[in-house]
């Protein structure tokens, strides 16, 4: 059966007809469950991440500050002054990584909140941090994604492009990165060293909203069979692992844009949105994913 939602300027499709009969919505959503609100009155949230027993970090950038959601859903201060830390994302080492937009620094939190630098003079925005401690970053001013390897040298992987969100597929044999002007994703393979070869397109068409430039696709998070779920002005757009669209997901308020998404809770079942100035949350029948050490 076909069905149709039309949002505001937005027409959703979510069916096996559509999309082919692999992976559609209805194998992640889940019947009754819809967005709660989890927290309010931010600036601007950003930067969703998981840690290793579910909680949930975020950033109100403007504010400077990193949020802790506990298991119970209690929201509290986790960095009282973060340097309008951006993206954020656990490593294998269990400290928290972020984007550090304001002094240009790739840094990483201890269990207390504090920073301590692992890279400098990268204007970032996103980053993914893989299972051996490599860090992908992106630098949307200078049209650049890099590597920062174990021994923390960085250097340059990919250039010419406008890189926004990143992440790593579960096998983290491909890099994902988002250009929110872009009709699709970009896609790189992974080579031993963090170097990145055979950039494709991939990933899309993008879903866009009527009499918008662009599809303003942000961050990305993964699911523990591949989907791919990436946050747009549209909603949040899931593909199946081979790149073929699987549905778009509502936006819990329909005059925001999404920025960003992780999976949560002890089962790595919950997703995670943030949303202008406000977090939200949805049970879903998908489990995400932790890059643990092999």
């Amino acid at each position: 059966m076909l069905r149709t939602w039309c949002l505001g300027t937005v027409l959703l499709l979510t069916s096996s007809l559509a999309f082919g009969q692999d992976l559609p919505l209805s194998g992640v959503l889940l019947d009754g469950k819809d967005w709660e609100l989890v927290g309010e009155g931010y600036k601007f949230t950003e930067g969703p991440a998981v840690d290793s027993t579910g909680q949930v970090y975020f950033t109100d950038i403007p504010e400077s500050k990193i949020y802790k959601i506990d298991l119970d859903g209690k929201v509290t201060v986790f960095v009282e002054n973060s340097q309008k830390t951006n993206g954020l994302m656990f490593g294998p080492d269990g400290k928290l990584y972020g984007c550090q937009s304001g002094s240009k620094k790739i840094v990483a939190f201890n269990e207390k909140g504090l920073a301590e630098t692992i890279a400098e003079d990268i204007d970032s925005n996103d980053l993914v941090v893989g299972s051996k401690g490599g860090i992908f970053v992106t630098d949307p001013p200078g049209g650049r994604v890099w590597y920062i390897n174990p021994q923390r040298e960085k250097r340059v992987v990919a250039e010419g492009l406008k890189p926004n969100g990143v992440i790593l597929t579960p096998d983290e044999g491909t890099l994902v990165v988002t250009d929110g002007q872009e009709p699709t994703l970009w896609t790189f393979r992974v080579e031993a060293d963090g170097s990145l070869k055979h950039k494709e397109r991939f990933y899309g068409p993008l879903r866009m909203v009527i009499g918008q430039t662009g599809t303003g696709s942000d961050g990305m998070t993964v699911d523990s069979i591949g989907r791919l779920y990436v946050t747009t002005r549209a909603g949040l757009q899931m593909f199946d692992p081979i790149g073929r669209m699987g549905g778009v997901i509502h936006k819990p308020v329909r005059d925001k844009p999404l920025s960003n998404v992780c999976f949560g809770g002890p089962k790595l079942n919950v997703l995670y949105v943030t949303a202008g100035d406000k977090v939200f949350r949805r049970e879903t029948q998908a489990t995400g994913v932790r890059y643990a050490p092999k």
